[in-house]
């Protein structure tokens, strides 16, 4: 399921890329070629605008979702040990315990110097 999810976001996301360079950077997007055909023609400049606008909307739309439900499925998968970033101590609440922030280690307990040893009486 996760290489079909990933297939699909490169889909969408080489299709948006596609979509946005057709549009002008001013925002008449395909106007000087849509409208050469007079009053019957298909596409006027303005349709083809409002249709690569919301074309585009719609692209950015499933690919923000697709990554998000890309994320959600792998989430923990990167670090190979399944951490969760929602199950783990925050970094605010590790840093207010002493000792236990990120790469904080433990002082060694002090030796203990050797007792004189009693003599008999």
């Amino acid at each position: 399921m996760t290489t079909f999810l990933l297939i699909l976001t490169m889909i969408v996301s080489l299709a948006l890329i596609g979509v946005i360079l057709l549009q002008r950077s001013e925002g008449g997007g395909l106007g000087g070629m849509g409208g050469g055909g007079g009053a019957g023609s298909f596409m006027t400049g303005r349709g083809t605008t409002n249709l690569l606008t919301h074309s585009t909307a719609v692209l950015a739309g499933l690919f923000m979702v697709l990554c998000l439900g890309l994320g959600i499925m792998d989430k923990g998968a990167a670090g190979g040990g399944g951490h969760d970033i929602l199950s783990t101590k925050s970094l605010t609440q590790a840093a207010s315990q002493p000792g236990t922030g990120k790469g904080a280690t433990q002082p060694a307990p002090a030796p203990q110097a050797p007792q004189p040893a009693q003599p008999a009486r």
